[in-house]
This record gives structure tokens, sequence and C-alpha cells, in this order.
């Protein structure tokens, strides 16, 4: 099995532009996502995908690998599919957020693993919620998992609900999990997932994987013990500072 790690990465954003060249103590993000990305052991080839010549002049001066991609795609799935059809000799890719400066290395491998399993189409990472804030933040996704560890249904809505216990009680009654935002893919498969619709579920939910599920394709799941610190606002980003300098 050979495995590419892409990240997109957009320089346009409307809540935090240009988040990609942020500095994070001498580094940008995009660099310090790329080196960690590079410290996994189950990926033969780091690229980055951005529409940017800014982000493109950028990595390619830390001597990173990069890709210019099309300017329209609607998410990071699509801008991972055009990598490809440059990067062909790869039979699984993982889409790597750009925007996570201090992922480890092992959640990559973790998600990887989850593909020696050859029924696997794609993969994602879950994190197990213990504080009620979390469970009951409707901007974090959550995620139902069948026996086997299939998905079954992510909500922004905490899913399921408990119809005969207060809330403060649901933690103790069933594993609540959410949901953490890499995605690994069969090459075959993500080229078939860009060709899907909007469905309506994802609609719904602002959502993507909603749109694979609702057409029949299955996402496995694997549990991480590892908390994610992702930056989407300058205020993020200022919080990240400040645990990094406590730390």
């Amino acid at each position: 099995m050979k495995t590419i790690g892409i990240i997109p990465a957009r320089y346009a954003s409307s809540r935090f532009p240009g988040k990609p060249l942020a500095d994070i103590f001498g580094k940008s993000m995009i660099q310090r996502v790329y080196e960690q990305a590079s410290k996994s052991r189950s990926l033969n080839q780091v690229v980055v995908a951005t529409d940017d010549k800014r982000i493109f002049d950028h990595v390619s001066a830390f001597g990173g690998n990069v890709m210019i991609t099309a300017g329209t795609h609607e998410s990071g799935t699509d801008r991972c599919a055009e990598v490809l059809t440059v990067y062909t000799d790869f039979n699984v890719a993982v889409n790597i957020q750009g925007d996570e400066p201090y992922i480890e290395p092992t959640q990559i491998d973790l998600l990887v693993s989850c593909f020696e399993n050859k029924d696997v189409q794609i993969a994602t990472l879950i994190k197990r919620i213990t504080k009620a804030d979390e469970l009951f933040n409707t901007s974090m996704p959550k995620v139902v998992v069948d026996r086997v560890g299939r998905a079954i249904y992510f909500s922004r809505q905490t899913i399921p609900f408990q119809r005969n216990a207060p809330s403060q009680d649901w933690l103790h009654l069933h594993p609540y999990y959410k949901h953490i935002g890499i995605y690994g893919y069969r090459t075959d498969i993500l080229a078939r997932l860009t060709k899907l619709p909007v469905s309506s579920l994802e609609k719904a939910e602002a959502l993507e994987q909603l749109r694979w599920i609702e057409n029949g394709y299955a996402i496995q799941t694997a549990e991480t013990a590892h908390e994610t610190m992702a930056v989407d606002t300058p205020e993020d980003l200022k919080r990240i500072l400040e645990v990094s300098r406590q730390s």
C-alpha cells in the first residue's frame, strides 16, 4: 500500500485570511502542519495543495512539496482529487487539515492502519467526548458508530438523543464521540466521491461526509485519544499560542 498525505491550503478565508502563513513561534502554520505530517511512518509522500502563489512560494522556500490547484474547488476533498491526477501511483490518500499545526503523526498512522482491511473505502478519526460543553456544542460535529466502528451518522446536534434522561446525565448513559476532521480514502473511491452531487443531508447539516453516506459509501472510524487544536479564527491562534507557552 502506497500512501500520500495531502494538505489543502487556501489563502482566502472569511474568518482568517492568510491563515496558512500565520506565524507560530517563528514558523508558519502550513510549515508546522507539513513537518508534523512528514513524521508519519505511514506516508510515502506529503504535498501541499494550494490555489495561491504566496503559499506555493512559501512552501517551496522551506523545501516542501507543493502543487498549484484550481481556485474553483468547493472543498479540500476536491482539491485532493486534483492532486491525484498528477500523483497517480498511490493507493490511499490522506486529507490532512492545514489548520492543525500540532497534529500528531501517530493520528495519521492510526488512520492509515484502517486500510489494512481491504474492504475499507473511507476512514476518519473520532474522539470520546467527556465534557458537557463539547457534547452540546453545535459547532462540534458528533458521530454515531456501529459495532465495528463504521459511521452511521454525523450531526452538529447531540446524537443519540436520550429520550428519558436529563441532559446532565447523558455522558454517563452512552459513549458519545466527536469527529476529528482528517480523512483517508482509497484513491479510486476519492475519484468517485468528487462526482457526487450535493445531497439533502449534507445541505441540512453542512457536513460533506453525509453526502458519501447518503450515496452508500461506508466510513470506517478509529478512536484517537489525542486532542486536536484547530485554528479557524485569529482568536483560536491566540489560544494555541498561549497553551503552547504554558506547556
